[in-house]
């Protein structure tokens, strides 16, 4: 079938394909179409197909036509497939429209308020949509929002403010394809524009504004209650929500005058008030408005605001004038007045000693006030003013001086009438009597020989003391006297005015009464023909408050509580005594604990109120009080002042500790720390609140309780007896303690303790007694002969076995046994050995003993064992050793030491051997949290170690790497002139453990993947993995990949380790391989060598050595070749022989690649032809291998499969009997070893991959 592929895009008429056909007559051709949608047209002479109809890719990407060519005579036609290519031909599509979101306007900045999605079926480029803003509206959100190029996120970027910005946005939002060809543009770019509708929704944040406030308001005095003076409007500037706001007055400088409807806002009067009683705030009322929302804002709370309205209080003309007489600046209202005038004076002269005020307390016009005179005498006198605004000093001038005759008249009485202009009724009036003064002749007479007079201290300046005048006979001098005081020295204090006697103060800073109490001048009087007379003036300096209450000392007292306080202060005032201004009343100051006492005002007697408790004051006041205490004198205005009455409050232990909790449960193990009772003491100083504690019964001798500090309280810590062990085996499992807190007062409290013991696995398993295996001899290998069941009364215990030694009854004798016949594997099976045959006639009886350890073992007898292997640097800690006393103090301080030291061998019969102290013991000075002193273990022979318990030492001397044994460490725990003894076990392990594992890796790489090899290694094999060495191997063939060796020991705990054979059954098994083995492998490991081994250096002394020997033996090489070829030849004979009597398959690591069976060109490393590939067991060798290495004859040394032990009982099993083989054989048929070797290669399915082992031994029946 013909494919034509044809764009899209294509206009009507366009060539679309090209008809090709040809005729083998040469015949001219005409061509032709069928086409269903008649999209294309063809030229029927030159076969050009043209658009007809445009086509769509989106609609049908493919479809199929038929093309006829037609010679005129014959006529063929084929079915061609027209592809439609894609044009970039589809603008973006907006989904979902319209976009139309609501916002609130607390929404967090980077947050999607909205997202747009447009789509474009169009393919590539031209498919995929992208995004963009080409307007907000308004122009200020343009920086608001942003959108994701491809994701169509609309993220705000700026906050939102429904008040303070747009409440509403338009986002003209661009989706563009990524171009493609479209006619005659190989990338035209399709867009499409829409708009997104945001509005923003108020949320209430803001807090409410005044539109009025602050502000001024007047309201007249006496105004009706309820007279609105202000209306308070604010509102809410969160316009979208536009909350109800309610008012209130918060604060003001005249209490309950207004009050301000909580709804609409409107201030008005709540009492009716007089102007002129506020004065003192200058009649401005200051209203403090607090506006509230209903509702609650974001953040929870109603939204407030506050601000001031100012009240000007007016005034109403209430008030009529009122005439005083002042002397200074003290007036008193009068009615009566007197003045005097010489007889004939002058128009406009004024009546002297009136001294006459008119005042109107009111305000402005409505103290306006006019004056006028009334009487039989007013037609002589006019008065001055005649109109005045709220105050005016009154004269009374003469009119007519010819009316003002004193020998026709002495005493003329006119009326002073003040009358409001306003109100008429408002009136006031006053008699003026004027004395008509003639001239006077005779010498002036004062009435007294002395006048009393008196004038505050520290008066102002000006101040009149008194008026003293002297009459004259002579009527002419009446009123023309003139007067002065003397002496000089008396001025800088007092003056006289000259012409009317009155005496007034000059510097009223200068008296002061407390220095100078009276003065006593002497006032002269001097008439027109200056005589003189004379009176002499006694002034008396008053008393006025000037002087400060001063305490006599400082208060200090000290009290023990429950009792009551009594104490006294005293202060004095230096004014005049008797008198208000010196005496003094006392009084406490408001503090935190001044309700407590109270205090008599004028004695000062202090009194606490009931008796003092040291526990209701505050802890960080160590019981300290502190009470101001004033002096205030009687005076105006009073004077006072302060002092600190310190009162110490003893503390008196009068409180019984209380336990923190009602009663306490706890759950030990068979340990020695219990848990803590916890009580504090309400008393205050460490004295009385100071707590023991001790168990009053329950303990049966088991516990102990210590008291220690904790926080602000104590608490008692529950330790079981040191000389006691608590054990869950027995029937006490519960204990009910019965705890008591104790003050130093013997105030007690008291608590019930439940302790519950858990089990802690101490109890060491056992065997089963009585225990008889059967076997018949020569049973196959690994044929399990029986199992032993061990027993652990603890509730939680793993149980694994191990093989200690055997013993075997050949020739009717006992004797160690020369073959180990039987394996114990750790989950207590026996199984016959891989490695030897089991025969009657040579030992009948094998009696084998075991031990059985408890891997969960928490506490038991082998916790004083160590284990020392060949690889421990010196100074290395071996072990600790913790020990305790029951004393306290310099008497519980521990010390240890190494008393004695011995070797016991593994050997049979012989005794542990004295050595000398090659460990000391170091103790730390300081004792852990418990009580217990610990010391260190360390030595200085290269051996490694695992440490399970108690101590640490030091060893000067080396230990020997090849001692199989244990050494016994005598330690003794020291306290003064008292002591203990302790024997340590420290197991060696020695270098035939020493386990070697090959890597086909560098050194480098080994090391760098060295702690996932020891990972993997010790999750194999479940022992600690010590890694001695690595090295590079020394090879021969230089062509050989890179060999690194890596020397290890396996060590479990309780001191056991494995050895190479172990190392090699437990990575070969299937899980362990699957599971670590693979993992080795990665890292490179092909094989595992024997157990005592060692590498070999290059030395040059060595090499030298060996090329002189070389040297000298050259001739005797060259004369032995012949003779060494033929040998040579022989030997390859028996070897290919031998190998086939092998058994047991193990691919060499040195063996080439490639096909391995008979009748191929497969050779082995000595080039026998034609064998299986297996190394030959060295027991098979006769002897003609003198040149091949140790090497080649590899083996692993056998020892029985460790895991980890920590707790360990021996037991014997009695004997395993061994059954005489039937002498017919029995079933069994003999299979040669290389029949079977064969059949096993051939083999069909999977089989188990195991690692690579180099060179075990294998037992083969030899030739």
């Amino acid at each position: 079938m013909t494919v034509v592929q044809v764009r899209e895009d294509l206009r009507e008429g366009a060539f679309a394909f090209q008809i090709e056909a040809y005729d083998p007559d040469g015949d001219k051709l005409t061509y032709g179409i069928r086409d269903p949608a008649y999209h294309f047209s063809v030229n029927k002479d030159t076969g050009q197909a043209s658009i007809n109809n445009t086509l769509d890719r989106e609609r049908q990407e493919y479809f199929r036509v038929e093309i006829i060519v037609s010679d005129g005579v014959y006529e063929t036609s084929k079915e061609i497939t027209i592809i439609v290519l894609d044009a970039n031909d589809n603008a973006p599509t907006f989904q979902n429209l319209p976009y139309n979101v609501e916002v609130r306007e607390d929404i967090p900045v980077h947050n999607t308020v909205l997202t747009v999605l447009a789509t474009d079926p169009d393919l590539n480029t031209g498919g995929i949509v992208s995004y963009k803003i080409d307007q907000v509206i308004p122009l200020d959100g343009t920086s608001v929002f942003s959108i994701s190029d491809r994701g169509g996120d609309i993220v705000l970027n700026e906050p939102l403010s429904f008040t303070s910005k747009s409440a509403f946005y338009q986002i003209k939002i661009n989706a563009s394809d990524g171009g493609g060809p479209l006619y005659d543009d190989p990338n035209f770019v399709q867009s499409t524009a829409t708009t997104a509708f945001i509005t923003v929704v108020d949320v209430p944040n803001l807090d409410p504004q005044f539109l009025n406030l602050p502000n001024l308001a007047s309201v007249d005095e006496n105004s009706l209650v309820g007279t609105s003076v202000f209306k308070v409007q604010a509102r809410d500037p969160d316009t979208g929500i536009n909350d109800i706001i309610y008012y209130s007055i918060e604060d003001t400088n005249a209490p309950d005058l207004f009050q301000i409807d909580r709804d609409d806002g409107v201030v008005s009067v709540l009492t009716v008030f007089d102007r002129e009683e506020l004065l003192h705030i200058n009649a401005l009322v200051e209203l403090t408005i607090k506006a509230t929302e209903a509702g609650l804002n974001v953040d929870g709370i109603h939204a407030n605001t506050m601000a001031k309205l100012q009240v000007n209080i007016g005034d109403v003309n209430d008030n009529q004038p009122r005439i005083y007489k002042c002397d200074g600046n003290n007036c008193v209202e009068q009615i009566h007045f007197t003045g005097d005038i010489d007889e004939h004076s002058s128009v406009g002269l004024s009546v002297s000693g009136l001294n006459m005020t008119v005042k109107d307390p009111d305000l402005g016009e409505n103290s306006r006030f006019t004056l006028h005179l009334q009487g039989t005498d007013k037609d002589a006198f006019s008065v001055s003013p005649i109109s005045a605004i709220s105050e005016s000093a009154v004269l009374i001038l003469v009119k007519d001086p010819i009316a003002i005759d004193y020998e026709k008249k002495k005493v003329m009485i006119v009326e002073v009438v003040a009358t409001d202009a306003t109100i008429p009724d408002f009136v006031s009036t006053a008699t003026v009597t004027i004395q008509i003064n003639d001239i006077n002749d005779n010498i002036p007479e004062f009435k007294e020989q002395a006048y009393t007079l008196s004038v505050e201290e520290h008066c102002v300046n000006g101040t009149i003391v008194g008026t003293v005048t002297a009459t004259d006979a002579d009527e002419l001098d009446e009123g023309l006297l003139t007067y002065r005081l003397l002496p000089e020295s008396m001025l800088p204090y007092f003056d006289v005015y000259t012409d009317n006697g009155t005496i007034y103060v000059k510097n009223g800073n200068l008296l002061d009464r407390e220095r100078t109490s009276s003065y006593s001048p002497t006032l002269q009087a001097r008439d027109s023909g200056s005589n003189v007379g004379s009176t002499v003036l006694e002034i008396t300096i008053l008393d006025i408050n000037d002087q400060t209450p001063q305490f006599y000392r400082d208060y200090q007292v000290f009290i023990r509580e429950n009792n009551v306080l009594k104490l006294q202060v005293e202060a004095r005032d230096d004014d005049e005594p008797n008198t208000p201004n010196s005496k003094i009343q006392y009084g406490i100051e408001d503090s935190e604990y001044s309700g407590n006492f109270t205090i008599d005002k004028d004695t000062g007697m202090i009194t606490s109120i009931g008796i003092l408790d040291r526990e209701a004051i505050d802890p960080e006041l160590n019981g300290v009080i502190e009470l101001n205490v004033t002096a205030t004198d009687m005076g105006v205005p009073p004077l006072s002042s302060w002092v600190i009455v310190v009162i110490n409050v003893d503390d008196v232990n009068d409180n019984p500790p209380v336990y923190l909790d009602p009663d306490y449960t706890f759950h030990v193990k068979e340990g020695v720390l219990v848990g803590y009772v916890r009580a504090r003491d309400a008393d205050q100083t460490e004295y009385n609140n100071r707590i023991s504690f001790r168990i009053t019964s329950g303990s049966q001798g088991n516990f102990l309780c210590i008291s220690e500090p904790d926080g602000d309280g104590y608490r008692g810590v529950i330790r079981v007896d040191p000389d006691v062990e608590l054990d869950y085996e027995s029937d006490r499992k519960n204990y009910t303690l019965m705890v008591e807190a104790t003050d130093l007062g013997q105030h007690t409290a008291m608590t019930t303790v439940e302790v519950v013991v858990e089990d802690v696995n101490d109890t060491p398993p056992v065997f089963p007694s009585g225990l008889t295996m059967s076997v018949e001899e020569n049973s196959p290998p690994l044929m399990e002969v029986g199992v032993i069941e061990g027993s652990d009364a603890d509730t939680n215990h793993s149980l694994i076995y191990e093989l200690v030694s055997t013993k075997c009854h050949c020739n009717k004798t006992w004797e160690p046994c020369e073959e180990q016949w039987f394996i114990l594997e750790p989950t207590g099976i026996v199984r016959t050995s891989a490695d030897y045959n089991i025969d009657y006639e040579k030992c009948n009886m094998v009696d084998m003993t075991a031990r059985v350890v408890d891997l969960y073992t928490e506490k038991g007898r082998n916790s004083t064992e160590v284990v020392l292997s060949e690889n421990v640097e010196q100074g290395t800690s071996v072990a600790s050793v913790y020990a305790t006393d029951k004393d306290s103090g310099e008497n519980a301080k521990i010390t240890f030491q190494v008393v004695g030291v011995e070797f016991d061998s593994t050997n049979a019969g012989e005794d542990p051997q004295p050595i000398g102290l090659i460990f000391y013991a170091e103790t730390n000075e300081q004792p852990d949290a418990i009580g217990n002193y610990n010391g260190v273990i360390r030595q200085a022979s290269q051996v490694f170690y695992i440490s399970t318990c108690c101590f640490i030492f030091l060893s000067h001397q080396t230990l020997d790497p090849d001692r199989k044994g244990k050494y016994l460490v005598r330690v003794k725990a020291i306290n003064l002139d008292l002591s203990t003894e302790e024997t340590i076990e420290l197991i060696t392990v020695d270098k035939s453990f020493r386990v070697g594992l090959r890597f086909e890796s560098p050194v480098a790489e080994v090391n760098a993947n060295l702690p996932y090899i020891r990972g993997a290694l010790t999750g194999a094999t479940k022992a600690m993995v010590h890694v001695v060495k690595v090295s590079s191997e020394t090879t021969r063939n230089e062509q050989r990949k890179e060999v690194t060796l890596l020397e290890a020991y396996f060590v479990f705990p309780n001191g056991t380790a494995l050895d190479s054979d172990s190392v090699v059954r437990i990575l070969n098994t299937q899980d362990v391989y699957e599971q670590y083995g693979v993992i080795l492998q990665g890292y490179g490991l092909t094989g595992i060598l024997t157990g005592t081994f060692e590498q070999q250096e290059n030395k040059l002394e060595l090499f030298i050595m060996i090329g002189l020997v070389v040297a000298l033996l050259i001739v005797v090489t060259v004369m032995s070749t012949s003779l060494v070829c033929i040998r040579r030849s022989y030997k390859r004979k028996l070897k290919a022989a031998n190998a086939m009597n092998s058994a047991a398959m193990v691919t060499v690591e040195v063996q080439k690649a490639g096909p391995v069976v008979p009748g191929t060109n497969k050779y082995t490393r000595e080039g026998a032809n034609p064998v299986l590939n297996l190394n030959i067991d060295s027991a098979t060798d006769l002897g003609f291998d003198e040149d091949g290495s140790s090497a080649d004859r590899e083996s692993l040394n056998s020892l029985d499969y460790n895991i980890d032990l920590t707790m360990t009982e021996k037991g014997t099993m009695p004997m395993t009997i061994i059954a005489e083989e039937e002498e017919n054989m029995g079933g069994h048929v003999y299979t040669e070893p290389l029949g079977a070797a064969l059949a096993q290669r051939g083999k069909k399915g999977p089989q188990p991959t195991g690692l690579t082992i180099a060179n075990p031994a294998l037992s083969t029946t030899d030739l």
